[in-house]
């Protein structure tokens, strides 16, 4: 199985050099396969990325000693083309590739130590309407560091649901005076009152109490910085339907409304699919999928 990983790895840095990409990402999902790839030398024969799940315990000194950029991304299970799209936003995020690189992605199945999959991608090109991935505009955004929080939560919730069961919500983050304004209280603010140090959703127990409360009807807004202003919020901008939102339902079309009448960014986690989709100006920037094979449906 390392030929296999060897030869497939050798010949997307082949394929990177033969079509100009400026970066070759390499998804490997265990500490044994970090410090294999460390052991082969092959970080010296091109601009090698290496994505692992956010909760992997590698030594950073090891790759940064011979100068490797490392990209935690989200820990839990998604579809090869979904981690792709999240470690590119990550990668956007970290100043490690631009909005219009070309890169090549070595993969293979989540949670498994083999490599099956080779894929180039040229972000200056637009995705299809089936695959949306613009993040031009929202890298942009003042809140694009809080989005990228914020997706991480909505993954697992779309993931795992809430004790089994499948859940659906949604989150408004930035431009929090007009979305207060574009919206009301459904019911009980449970974040209301308390200090904003304890509202942050780089808190632990915050996250914990935001999956536990995605159950209730409404959204949560969040500030640029992360800050939870309120759950269960009725969005009163006016729903819209387009072309791009067929077929997706009203947590969808709100989303796409409140985003149009604001500079907001909205990311809806849909009950029926789990999938987690992000809005900026009443459109669809992307759509992440994890595999919800965990869940209870």
């Amino acid at each position: 199985m390392k030929s296999q990983k060897l030869t497939i790895i050798k010949s997307a840095l082949h394929l990177a050099g033969e079509t100009s990409s400026q970066h070759t990402f390499l998804f490997l999902n265990t500490v044994q396969s970090c410090n294999w790839f460390l052991k082969t030398g092959l970080y010296n024969n091109g601009n090698i990325v290496i994505v692992t799940p956010g909760d992997l315990k590698i030594k950073d000194a090891d790759f940064k000693n011979k100068w490797i950029k490392v990209i935690k991304s989200w820990s839990g299970n998604q579809t090869r083309f979904s981690r792709i799209k999240y470690a590119f936003l990550h990668g956007v995020m970290q100043h490690i590739i631009d909005t219009d690189s070309r890169v090549v992605c070595v993969l293979g199945p989540w949670g498994k130590t083999h490599l099956d999959t080779i894929a180039i991608h040229d972000l200056s090109l637009s995705w299809s309407e089936e695959f949306p991935f613009n993040p031009k505009s929202i890298m942009g955004n003042e809140s694009f560091n809080a989005v990228l929080a914020v997706v991480d939560i909505a993954l697992d919730i779309g993931a795992l649901g809430r004790e089994g069961k499948p859940i659906g919500t949604i989150f408004v983050i930035g431009d929090t005076d007009n979305v207060m304004k574009l919206s009301h209280q459904a019911v009980f603010n449970p974040f209301r009152g308390y200090p904003r140090r304890e509202r942050l959703i780089t808190r632990s127990e915050v996250v914990e109490s935001i999956k536990e409360l995605a159950k209730l009807d409404g959204a949560f807004t969040i500030s640029q910085s992360c800050t939870v202003l309120a759950a269960g919020r009725h969005l009163d901008a006016r729903s819209i339907i387009t072309k791009q939102l067929k077929g997706l339902g009203s947590r969808h079309r709100s989303a796409a409304g409140i985003t149009r009448m604001t500079n907001a960014v909205a990311v809806v986690v849909s009950e029926s699919t789990g999938k987690v989709t992000i809005f900026e100006k009443g459109r669809i920037v992307s759509t992440l999928e994890p595999v919800i094979s965990s869940r209870l449906v």
